[in-house]
């Protein structure tokens, strides 16, 4: 061939190569081009090109070598090539080059003439040649057949398809595992035609150092020519060549693809067995993807992939970074059914991590339409719904796209046709359909619309009442984004025309009216919720609600404080509306037990330096009376959660807003009170934010300290679930709640117990300071509502709901082999002891083991699988000791709200690392029950009743150790107390078999609560008629014990006289035939449950022998025969019988 027609080959040649890496860009070859040339083209590309790259390919064969200067050859001169004249940094070119500047180019029959570029523009053609020459294939292949190789690259059906498919999984994985990530995404994720070069640049060195040859490049790559991924490219081309014969002698020969992805799949799964953060990474990543590209292995790759994402979000970050973006992306264009399930759950996993925009692409319709599909389970729907709040979530262009799709109408159909309380498979569905649609109703007055117009609110409300406390929250969520913190620029106070949005506004009435039935629900999480919509509505209404709390606590002397107007006088309204007769407005002053003093806009109230309020004070007025909002707001209890009592109001004296608005308003000033006062600190912060948007500071009642309850949590956001909630395979996790043995063993009793799984509640950081609202005192511009809305607190339910995709999900939630171990051993230990307590023959149980000091105790425990005592104070200082060691190992309070005392103290979930449960209350008295259990051979479990200030409720966690302490989850167990009454005589009592704690007092019912659910699930009516089979042991301050069998209630069976007066404690081992009570004067007896008294406690093990104070609590070991006693005189002591001494 001619000189210039090779060149002219050359050229062409080279072209079509590059074309087929990147076929839209425009080639320009310049054939032996002058300096002048040279540069007029350069120019001319960087022009077009404007800020893309300009590739350009110099191929100086047969000239000299480039000067030290950086000059190179341009026909007949040298070129000097430098970027320092050009604006584009040196950072931005990618330079590839053929050896380094002391070597010389291969000139070997066995390699092409350039053999640089032809890896770089045809690589599989030169890998094969490459390979042949150093294989068992060299002396029996035609090598004329690679060049007759059949198929096209891209078509992964053919030989050349299959290899370049191959070889491009090949190079990928050794980049990946050998460069840096950011320039692995810089050089093969950012520019096809920059990923293919270097890709094909691996190939050139690998063959180029083995001809002494060493490519060079910028930026600089570690080698890789010895990467053992080589040998995997090795065995997929030589099964390939050999098939090269028999396919280009029969044309109908059948091509058998290579076993190269099904080996690197099976490499992965077993990653995926033993791997994990700790280990290696697993090299074969960037294989699965290329796996993804290929129906036959599509599937099996996406679930391995889907395993690997569920490991954390490490292994996110890993599948990010090899590029997994596009390729599931693509992927939502698919119609097969059997890949929509494992996408989703994929899907899920990255957006649980790393958030992106779906709708530019289209994606979000694929996840509506499997939203509304009824194929699908409900936790798998769930994802998708997940998937969607989180592409509407602050995404106004998202929010659009999706109402466009009717997101709305999908979402609120399936929460119709969901059946509540069903199924517990059902409440992730649910959980995140409310989510969704809060997030897309959220600021978003187009889906708010929507939404009301679909009758979204009656759709919602019966979720409030879900099983799931994350339903509830979410529901409450959901209802709150409706309400518009702008409406009340349209409504103004004393006007009696109507306002053009009074549909709007029925819709929010009905939304705060379905709020007021869980502002005191179980869970902290739901009373968040509630504390932040209730924001919402107070910043929307706020000169009504600051008119309403201003005349509540208008400081009015010589008068009597009156009812508010309660939610019953809206139900007496089929319409909505007030009756002409109920235009009352009450008056008064009040100084409430629950929230304290309360100071109201410029009102300067004097308040004597300690925070009590002086008597001449018009707050102190006549204290709390039946129609202070309180009790009110308190007075019955109904299943509905509404309190409905019916007290009189009083006339107004004043015009003010329409009756119905007051008796609404009321309601919502009383429910933003009580939360101000909640036992969960978090919630009483949210409750003080609320109050000061409507210009009520509290002034007394506000913690006076920090006390380390929320230690190593004050900086954290969002909640914790303490155990999974559902997986993808089996729906939501069965709870396996247990409890220790109360009868001898039984196949299916220990295995029947409950193990309680609550929420455990971590406080968000606000950014007002802990130790009150923003300003000490409000103004009267600053009472009258700021118009900032970002002072409104934000809610918590739908971040915290995200980080549970983030955590492993297809993992099984069964408890460790260690656990499960421990578990074993302690439910044989109770089993053996139960025995021996029930045969054993106590003497005297007199003998102290061991003593502490300590002031005003008023409750003990005896944890049973270790040798701990738990006593707390009068001030509700909680401290635990190894009795032992007599170390003490923990030391805390369970709250610094001023009113102190402590009734009862306990163990939820004692056969594991046991919750400890603390009630507090305002003033002792003793009353033990004990029930009979017919089914557990009549054996005794221990209830113990206290004064407890609404049964406030806190559970804790990590108790034994220093500082660890973190409270999981607080409530008020007590709803309604009778009007008038200022304390409440609270009996509380917890049963492991069942989960269920019992409350009662001063009120005409028995509250029992799903402590797992944190959910009340029923008020029982405490008549006399009941049928309740219970044993009962009753002592009175008398100082008689007497025995009682209800169902002959009419005389005691026995009775005891264990003391001449003054009775204060009283005791019955679980399991033990004893009886142990205590009093003021003095003395501890042990009785037999026959009445023989066994032996008397006088004295404390002291040199002295000194004598013991007054009883003020007693407690048994639940399975030794241990006694636990606490007295008024600062001391506590552990006693032992005669016999468990010897022994």
């Amino acid at each position: 061939m001619a000189p210039q027609k090779a060149l002219e080959s050359i050229g062409k040649t080279l072209s079509s190569q590059y074309e087929r890496w990147q076929p839209k860009a425009r080639y320009k070859c310049q054939l032996d081009p002058t300096v002048d040339e040279v540069k007029k083209l350069c120019t001319t590309c960087r022009r077009y090109a404007k800020s893309e790259r300009v590739l350009f390919h110099y191929n100086g064969h047969g000239v000299p070598k480039p000067t030290v200067n950086g000059e190179i050859w341009v026909f007949d001169k040298l070129l000097e090539w430098s970027a320092s004249n050009s604006s584009v940094s040196h950072r931005d070119c990618i330079l590839l080059a053929a050896c380094e500047a002391h070597e010389t180019l291969p000139q070997s029959t066995e390699f092409p003439a350039d053999v640089f570029t032809s890896c770089l523009t045809t690589p599989i053609k030169m890998a094969l040649r490459w390979f042949c020459n150093r294989s068992l294939l060299r002396e029996s292949l035609d090598y004329s057949l690679i060049d007759k190789i059949p198929g096209r690259p891209n078509d992964r059906k053919t030989i050349m398809g299959e290899l370049n498919w191959i070889f491009t999984a090949v190079t990928n994985t050794i980049a990946w595992n050998g460069l840096p990530h950011d320039l692995f995404q810089r050089l093969f994720r950012q520019d096809l035609l920059v990923a293919s070069l270097f890709r094909n640049f691996l190939l050139a060195e690998r063959i180029m150092r083995s001809a002494n040859c060493s490519p060079v490049s910028h930026p600089m790559l570690p080698p890789t020519h010895q990467h053992h991924m080589w040998d995997a490219w090795d065995m997929a081309a030589e099964l390939c060549l050999s098939q090269l014969p028999s396919l280009a002698g029969d044309p109908n020969a059948e091509f058998q693809p290579s076993t190269f992805f099904n080996e690197q799949l099976t490499a992965f799964e077993m990653w995926l067995d033993h791997g994990s953060e700790h280990k290696k990474p697993p090299e074969q990543l960037p294989i699965v993807l290329q796996a993804l590209l290929s129906q036959c292995h599509r599937y099996r790759a996406l679930v391995l992939l889907g395993r690997f994402l569920d490991m954390g979000q490490w292994a996110v970050d890993l599948a990010l970074s090899v590029g997994i973006f596009p390729y599931v992306l693509k992927l939502l264009q698919t119609t097969i059914p059997e890949l929509r399930q494992i996408l989703v759950f994929i899907w899920t996993k990255i957006l649980a991590l790393d958030k992106v925009d779906l709708v530019k692409d289209g994606g979000h319709i694929y996840f509506i339409k499997f939203l509304d599909s009824m194929e699908a389970y409900p936790e798998q729907r769930a994802m998708a719904a997940f998937v969607l709040a989180v592409t509407v979530d602050g995404h106004r262009r998202g929010q659009e796209a999706c109402i466009e799709a009717g997101l709305v109408h999908v979402c609120l159909k399936h929460l119709q046709s969901s059946c509540p309380n069903d199924s517990q498979t059902e409440s992730p569905f649910l959980h995140w359909l409310c989510l969704c649609l809060g997030k897309l109703c959220e600021d978003f007055l187009e889906a708010q619309t929507i939404g009301l117009q679909e009758d979204v609110t009656t759709i919602l409300a019966p979720l409030l009442s879900e099983p799931l406390p994350e339903v509830r929250a979410s529901a409450v969520f959901a209802l709150g984004t409706l309400l518009d913190v702008g409406f009340d620029s349209c409504r103004s106070v004393g006007v009696d025309e109507e306002c053009d949005d009074d549909d709007k506004f029925r819709t929010e009435v009905s939304i705060v009216k379905s709020m007021l039935c869980v502002a005191s629900d179980g869970s902290p999480l739901v009373r968040a919720e509630v504390a932040v919509a209730l924001a919402r509505f107070a910043f929307g209404h706020n000169k009504h609600l600051k008119s309403i709390a201003a005349a509540y606590w208008k400081p009015q002397t010589n008068s009597l404080i009156n009812s508010l107007p309660t939610l019953a006088n809206i139900k007496g309204s089929a319409s909505g509306y007030p009756k002409h007769n109920q235009h009352m407005m009450p008056h008064g002053s009040i100084d409430s037990p629950q929230i304290g003093p309360i100071r109201i806009g410029n009102d300067n109230s004097p308040l004597l330096r300690d925070g009590r309020v002086s008597s001449s004070s018009p707050l102190t007025g006549s204290g709390i009376k039946d129609g202070s909002p309180l009790s009110d707001y308190s007075s019955h209890h109904s299943n509905s959660g509404i309190p409905n009592d019916g007290f009189s109001n009083g006339v107004a004296n004043h015009t003010g807003p329409e009756p119905l608005n007051t008796a609404l308003y009321s309601q919502c000033v009383l429910s933003m009170c009580t939360l101000a006062k909640d036992p969960s600190p978090h919630i009483a912060n949210l409750g003080r934010r609320v109050l000061s948007i409507i210009g009520i500071e509290q002034v007394v009642a506000k913690p006076l300290k920090s006390s380390g309850v929320w230690t190593a949590e004050s900086t954290a956001s969002g909640l914790a679930r303490s155990s999974p909630w559902f997986d993808m395979n089996g729906g939501h996790l069965p709870l396996t709640l247990r409890t220790p043995p109360v009868s001898p063993p039984r196949p299916s009793y220990i295995t029947g117990m409950r193990r309680v799984c609550l929420l455990e509640f971590r406080p968000q950081l606000m950014n007002f300071p802990d130790s009150g609202l923003a300003d000490p005192l409000l103004d009267s511009a600053g009472a009258s509502g700021t118009s900032d809305r970002s002072f409104l607190p934000q809610s918590t339910i739908y971040s915290w709901s995200c980080g549970h995709f983030s955590k492993p999900l297809l993992t099984a939630a069964d408890d460790n082999e260690e656990v499960l171990a421990k578990r074993e051993e302690r439910e044989k230990f109770a089993l053996e002891h139960i025995a021996k307590c029930q045969h054993s023959a106590v003497s005297r149980l007199a003998s102290p083991i061991a003593k502490w000091d300590i002031k005003g105790t008023q409750t003990a425990l005896l944890q049973p699988f270790s040798p701990i005592v738990i006593a707390a104070d009068e001030n509700e200082c909680i401290r635990i000791w190894n009795h032992e060691e007599a170390t003490m190992l923990n030391s805390f309070d369970n709250h610094d709200f001023p009113d102190k005392g402590i009734s009862k103290l306990c163990l939820v979930n004692e056969l594991d690392d046991s919750l400890l449960l603390a009630a507090s209350c305002t003033f002792l008295y003793c009353l033990i029950l004990y029930t009979l259990f017919s089914d557990y051979c009549k054996r005794f479990n221990i209830k113990e009743s206290c004064d407890a200030a609404d049964g406030n409720i806190r559970f804790w966690k990590n108790y034994t150790l220093k500082d660890k302490q973190k409270l999981v989850t607080a409530f008020s167990s007590i709803h309604g107390h009778k009007p008038g009454v200022k304390s409440l005589n609270a009996v509380v009592d917890w049963q492991q078999q069942c989960g269920y704690l019992y409350a009662s007092g001063e009120i005409s019912s028995i509250m029992l609560w799903d402590v797992d659910k944190e959910q009340l699930v029923n008020s029982i009516p405490s008549s006399s008629d009941c049928s309740v089979s219970a044993l009962i042991v009753s002592a009175s301050q008398a100082g008689d014990i007497q025995f009682l069998d209800i169902r002959n209630h009419s005389s005691a069976y026995l009775t005891i006289e264990a003391h001449r007066g003054s009775l204060t404690a009283l005791a019955v081992h679980r399991h033990a035939p004893i009886i142990a009570s205590g009093s003021a004067k003095q003395l501890i007896k042990v009785f037999s449950l026959e009445g023989d008294q066994l032996g008397t406690i006088r004295y404390y093990p002291t040199l002295m022998a000194q004598k013991i104070g007054s009883v003020s609590c007693l407690n048994f070991h639940p399975y030794k025969v241990l006694l636990a006693a606490g007295a008024a005189d600062a001391c506590i002591c552990i006693y032992a019988d005669d016999n468990t001494q010897a022994r």
